[in-house]
C-alpha cells in the first residue's frame, strides 16, 4: 500500500513524499522517494520564434533575415521615453509606429524614427515581444560583431527600459537571465556571445550603459537554479 503527502515548504518548492510498503521481505524497508517540483521558469521555451511567457506585442517594423542566416548573438540595449523617465507606454507605441510626437519635445527628434526589437524588459521584469525571433528587428543599424557586419542579420535584440544615468532594477537582470538562458537553448550558436549595443556600434551608441552591471549578470547566468535542473 503507498500514499502520498504533498508539502509546500518556505522556498515554495513542492516535495512528494511516496512511502511504498509493497514489498514483504523484512530486507526491504520502506522505500521513501522524495521528489521535488521545482517552479517553472516563466520564460520556458521558445515555439516557432515566439517566447513563452511574453507579452505579445506586434511591431510592423521588421523583415526577413537572410537566407540560411543563423541566430548567434544576443545585443542588449537600454530604452526610455522621454529619457530616462519610465512608463506611460511611449516606448511600446514608438515601437509600434504610433507614438504621438506632440506629446513631448523629445519626442519630435525621433519624429518619424521606425524601429523595433525582439524583446523589451519593462522596470517590473514584465518581458514584451515585439517580433518574432525567426525575423529581423531593426534594433542595431549599422553595426558589426567579431568582423561580421549588419548585426540585425544575425541577432536577438533586447532592450531594457532604462537609461545611461541610473541603475536597473533587480526584476529586470533576473528576466533578463531567464530569457537568455532560454535563448541559448533555442539557439545554440549564441553561447556566450552576448554584446552591448556600445560594442557593436561604438561609434554611435553608449547603451546599456554604465549602470548596466554586466558582471552581475554574467554571474547570474552562470549559476544553476532551479529551472536549469
Amino acid at each position: 500500500m503507498a500514499y502520498i503527502s504533498i508539502v509546500l515548504v518556505k522556498n515554495k518548492y513542492l516535495i512528494s513524499i511516496i512511502h511504498d510498503k509493497a514489498c514483504q521481505n523484512a530486507a526491504d524497508k520502506d522505500k521513501l522517494l522524495i521528489r521535488v517540483a521545482m517552479p517553472h521558469a516563466r520564460f520556458a521555451q521558445v515555439r516557432e520564434g515566439v517566447l513563452d511567457g511574453a507579452t505579445q506585442i506586434a511591431s510592423p517594423n521588421f523583415n526577413l533575415r537572410p537566407a540560411d542566416t543563423e541566430i548567434q548573438l544576443i545585443v542588449i540595449h537600454n530604452i526610455s521615453l522621454p529619457p530616462s523617465q519610465f512608463g506611460g507606454g511611449y516606448i511600446q507605441q514608438f515601437f509600434q509606429n504610433q507614438l504621438d510626437w506632440s506629446v513631448h519635445p523629445y519626442f519630435q527628434t525621433i519624429e518619424g524614427m521606425q524601429v523595433s526589437t525582439h524583446l523589451l524588459i519593462l522596470r517590473t521584469g514584465e518581458v514584451i515581444q515585439f517580433v518574432n525571433f525567426n525575423h529581423r528587428s531593426w534594433h542595431a543599424g549599422r553595426s558589426s560583431y567579431l568582423g561580421l557586419k549588419e548585426c540585425n542579420d544575425y541577432s536577438i535584440g533586447i532592450e531594457l527600459e532604462g537609461s545611461d544615468d541610473l541603475p536597473f532594477e533587480a526584476a529586470q537582470y533576473q528576466a533578463l537571465v531567464e530569457v537568455v538562458k532560454t535563448l541559448r537553448l533555442a539557439y545554440p550558436k549564441i553561447q556566450n556571445h552576448i554584446a552591448g549595443h556600445s560594442d557593436i556600434a561604438p561609434k554611435r551608441k553608449t547603451d546599456p550603459g554604465p549602470y548596466f552591471d554586466w558582471q552581475l549578470f554574467r554571474d547570474s547566468l552562470s549559476k544553476k537554479t532551479s529551472s536549469d535542473l
